[in-house]
C-alpha cells in the first residue's frame, strides 16, 4: 500500500489526523488541495449518511466537485485542533483550551438540525413525517462541523487512551487497536515492511 493512499477505517477523527503521513522526503499532506480533500471524502462516503453535510438531493459521487481553497482551510483548522487535543488527551493530559475552542466554534458554525418533511409515500396511511439531518452554510463549514463533532466523540470516549502510534520508525499514523497486540497502522503499509526489514537484518548478520 502506498503511503500516499489515505489510511481509513479508524474513527473518523483519526482518519483525519492520518492525512499527514511521513514520507521519505518529509511530511506530506493528502488534503493539500480541493482535489485531495474530494478524494478523501469520497473514500469516507459511507460515513456521510446522516451527517447533514451533503445538500438535499446531491449525488454523493459529484458532491465534492465544487470544493475550494477556503473549504480546505476550514478542514485544516479542525485537523490541527484535533491533532493537538488528541496528543494530550490520549496521554491523560489536559488539552489546550484553544484547541477545544476551535472545535466548538466549528460545530457552532453549522450545527446539525433534524429537518422535518412530509413524505407522501411513507407510512401505511398514505404519508408520514421524515426526519433528515441537515447543516447549513458553505460546504467547508459543514465539513468542518461534521469533523469537529467526530473529534468530540473520540476525545470524550473513555477508550481514547488506547490510541497508539504505529511502531514503524518512519510512520506517524495513529490507530485505535481492537486487539492489544496490534503494533502497526496497517499490515500492508508497515507490518510487511517491518517483517521484510527484520528478514534482511537477520540474513545480513549471517
Amino acid at each position: 500500500m502506498s503511503d500516499l493512499v489515505p489510511l481509513i477505517g479508524e474513527p473518523l477523527a483519526l482518519d483525519l489526523v492520518n492525512t499527514r503521513p511521513l514520507l521519505p522526503d518529509g511530511p506530506a499532506d493528502l488534503l493539500a488541495t480541493p482535489a485531495g480533500l474530494a478524494g478523501w471524502l469520497s473514500a469516507q462516503a459511507g460515513r456521510l449518511d446522516g451527517s447533514g453535510v451533503l445538500d438535499a438531493g446531491a449525488e454523493a459521487s459529484r458532491a465534492w466537485e465544487g470544493l475550494t481553497g477556503d473549504d480546505v482551510t476550514a478542514v485544516h483548522a479542525v485537523r490541527d485542533d484535533v491533532a493537538v487535543a488528541l496528543g494530550r488527551v490520549r496521554r491523560g493530559e489536559r488539552p489546550p483550551a484553544a484547541a477545544l475552542d476551535g472545535l466548538n466554534r466549528a460545530q457552532r458554525a453549522a450545527p446539525a438540525i433534524r429537518e422535518l418533511t412530509w413524505d407522501g409515500r411513507a407510512g401505511d396511511a398514505g404519508g408520514g413525517i421524515v426526519v433528515t439531518p441537515r447543516r447549513s452554510g458553505p460546504p467547508g463549514v459543514r465539513l468542518a462541523a461534521w469533523l469537529a463533532e467526530a473529534a468530540g466523540d473520540l476525545l470524550a470516549d473513555p477508550g481514547v487512551g488506547r490510541v497508539r502510534e504505529c511502531e514503524a520508525d518512519d510512520c506517524v499514523m495513529l490507530f485505535l487497536p481492537a486487539h492489544p497486540r496490534r503494533r502497526w497502522c496497517s499490515a500492508a503499509r508497515c507490518g510487511n515492511r517491518a517483517r521484510v526489514a527484520r528478514y534482511y537484518q537477520r540474513h545480513k548478520a549471517t
